[in-house]
Formats: C-alpha cells, sequence, structure tokens
C-alpha cells in the first residue's frame, strides 16, 4: 500500500518596501499635530529675530555700516539673510529637547516599533521644525520690506531651500545628540551652547568677519554656516550665479549627509 504524502505549496511571502519618502511625510505629520493645535509657539518663535532685527540693525547700521561699506537699506541686505539662518540654527539644534522627553514618556520607544526606517524618522523631525521657521521667515521678510529690504523672487525660495537642507542635518545632530546624553538630559544643552555660539560668531551673521583677526578669518573658514550665510546673501540680493552660492550649498548638503550618518548611526546603536 502506497502512501501518498501531500506536500502543502510553499507560498513566497512577499515583504513590501515602504515608500521612504511616505515614511517622512508620516513622520512629519505627526510632529505637526502640537503645532497645529497651538500655533502660539510659532508667533512665540518670532520674538527673537524680531529683536535683534530691531535692537541690533541699527546698532550694526551705526557702529561698522559705514566701515564695512552699508549704505542706507544695504545693512538690511547684509543682516537680514543672516538672521534667517540664525532663526534656522537656534530653531535645528535645539530639537533634541523634544526628543529627550519623549523618552522620559515612551513615546519614542513606541514609534521606533513601528514599521518606520531610522532615516526617515531623522528626517522628518528634523522637516518638522522646517515648516514654523519658513512661516516665521516669510514674517520677517514682509516685516523689513517697508525698510528697504529686497528679496529677490528667484534666489529667497532657493536660500528656504537651502535653510531646509541645513536644518536637516543640523536637526539630526541634534537628536543624535539627545540619545547620546539621555541618562543624564542636562548635558544635552551644555554641549548645544557650547558648539553653537562659536558657530555663530564665527559664521560672521553679527558682525562683518573682516574686521576681525586673521586667527578669526581662519577658524571661520571652518565654520559650515559661515558658507550659507554668504550664500544667503547671495541669493536674496539676486546674485544667483555667484560663488558663495556654490560653496553655500555644498556646506549644507554635507552638514546635512553628516547629520543623517551620526543621526540614523546612534539611533541604532541605542536600540541594539
Amino acid at each position: 500500500m502506497t502512501t501518498i504524502t501531500a506536500t502543502p505549496p510553499t507560498t513566497t511571502v512577499a515583504t513590501a518596501r515602504r515608500p521612504w519618502l511616505g515614511d517622512v511625510r508620516l513622520v512629519m505629520a505627526r510632529e505637526l499635530r502640537p503645532i497645529v493645535r497651538e500655533p502660539f509657539s510659532v508667533v512665540f518663535g518670532l520674538i527673537q529675530p524680531l529683536v535683534f532685527l530691531g535692537l541690533f540693525g541699527p546698532l550694526l547700521a551705526g557702529s561698522v555700516g559705514e566701515s564695512a561699506g552699508f549704505a542706507g537699506a544695504d545693512v538690511w541686505q547684509w543682516f537680514v539673510p543672516a538672521i534667517l539662518v540664525m532663526t534656522t540654527l537656534f530653531g535645528t539644534s535645539t530639537t533634541g529637547a523634544n526628543l529627550l522627553v519623549e523618552m522620559q514618556t515612551g513615546a519614542h520607544e513606541r514609534l521606533l516599533v513601528t514599521p518606520l526606517s531610522r532615516s526617515s524618522q531623522l528626517v522628518g523631525r528634523s522637516l518638522k521644525e522646517m515648516v514654523p521657521l519658513v512661516a516665521q521667515a516669510g514674517i520677517v521678510i514682509l516685516v523689513m520690506l517697508p525698510f528697504g529690504f529686497r528679496a529677490d523672487p528667484v534666489g529667497a525660495p532657493l536660500g528656504l531651500a537651502m535653510l531646509a537642507v541645513l536644518g536637516v542635518g543640523l536637526g539630526s545632530l541634534s537628536y543624535a545628540l539627545a540619545i547620546a546624553v539621555r541618562k543624564q538630559d542636562w548635558t544635552f544643552w551644555v554641549v548645544q551652547q557650547t558648539v553653537l555660539f562659536p558657530l555663530l560668531i564665527l559664521s560672521g551673521m553679527l558682525l562683518p568677519l573682516e574686521t576681525g583677526p586673521q586667527w578669526m578669518k581662519v577658524a571661520s573658514a571652518f565654520d559650515p554656516v559661515r558658507w550659507v550665510v554668504e550664500a544667503e546673501r547671495a541669493l536674496f540680493a539676486g546674485d544667483l550665479t555667484s560663488s558663495a552660492v556654490g560653496a553655500g550649498w555644498l556646506a549644507a548638503v554635507l552638514t546635512a549627509v553628516l547629520g543623517l550618518t551620526v543621526g540614523v548611526r546612534t539611533l541604532l546603536r541605542s536600540t541594539d
């Protein structure tokens, strides 16, 4: 007697690859919900750039305006793009603080067990910060137009896009720092402030580097924010073919690549 054993058909289960951009959009939408519910945070974020423009701008024009070659509205062409970079720098470098809060509440761990890719989580969180920053930038530009500031219709959007790329890198580095110091969260602010202010001063966004000592000029060459600041000034002025624009894009892209690389590796190691 022959026994026939039926072999069940082999079913190949294909694992669908999730669209990376879709994951970024999901994370970004999740992070934006609190801002939509409480839009006052966007208005509150305008206080710092407007204070710098209202108080530091006139001092800049009066103290170093003539020596640096500024005349009339030219000081705003020099200063306003730098303020937009400063807003991006302050806004994205503090995003890790939000992650520290989520770690304490357990929200971060719940997000990690989802099928969302690690890089999409970092990019989505970082791009979320650019939404209020772009809104703030638009308001700042509108406020400064009556004072003689001019925003090139082509260069201004390109400048905001460059700030978005830079923000992804800075935001990812901020998240990596938050993960690294999650057991001593006070260290986050120590490191953030220690790195932030040298980047700000050496970028030449507040005072012309031409009036500084030689060692500061040399050190500023290693500050990626400096190249972005110079590119933003050229773009908003309509000088789209300036070499500063190319250097600014290079600095922004390299910062984004570095931030995502460090951020993803730090996130993976924290979940091993």
